[in-house]
């Protein structure tokens, strides 16, 4: 997903950054965060000059701005040295192991996912700001080198079929129990008010009348 922006047709266009799939993951997602990143980090006057095409990120300053190249450049460049280290968010990891927000917040729960910690923002338009999880990017290619999407999707789909197996057992031992009850007392094993005639000595009591 590329950031279209509106360039002015007097920009010149100063450098070029093409991000590596080590950086990126081959994820537009990854692309865009990474870019939004950097120009959080360039002065403000500065950043409408950056942009990303092709995940390919453009440095474009106006006519009298060259003067201001070696700050703007300085900042990208030292931005970039380390750019594959840069935490991965929850939206750009849902992308790169194509996982959907349940799956993410299942295994991130259970330990599958492993957090590199947190991380706080205030977004636009919120009065509150948020906290979500991170990862770090060494343990997002483990996962995509071992395939271990597919294996955690056989687990949970071996999870849910014992569990249900377990449910139906369960219904059918309420259902069995409950039909003993009913069948016990449709045949007179439960509480009859005639039942004492069959009690040894019962006749005695009665006689004495030493329940009354």
């Amino acid at each position: 997903m590329s950031t279209r922006r509106k360039i002015n047709a007097t920009a010149k266009l100063i450098r070029e950054w093409p991000l590596t799939p080590a950086a990126t993951f081959g994820s537009s997602v990854r692309a865009r965060g990474i870019f939004l990143e950097i120009r959080a980090r360039l002065p403000t006057e500065f950043r409408k000059s950056l942009n990303i095409e092709s995940r390919v990120l453009t440095l474009r300053l106006s006519e009298g701005a060259e003067n201001d190249v070696q700050v703007v450049f300085g900042i990208v460049s030292k931005a970039l040295q380390n750019i594959e280290e840069l935490p991965v968010i929850p939206r750009e990891i849902e992308d790169i192991l194509t996982i959907s927000t349940a799956e993410r917040h299942r295994w991130l729960k259970d330990g599958r996912l492993q957090s590199a910690g947190t991380k706080t923002v205030k977004l636009r338009g919120r009065a509150r700001n948020i906290t979500f999880h991170v990862f770090d990017p060494q343990h997002v290619e483990d996962v995509l080198d071992r395939d271990l999407v597919t294996v955690w999707r056989e687990q949970d789909a071996a999870t849910a079929a014992e569990n249900r197996r377990r449910a139906a057992g369960r219904a059918a031992m309420k259902r069995a129990h409950r039909s003993g009850r009913e069948t016990a007392a449709s045949t007179g094993y439960g509480h009859d008010e005639n039942s004492h005639s069959n009690l040894r000595g019962w006749e005695d009591f009665e006689k004495d009348g030493l329940l009354r």
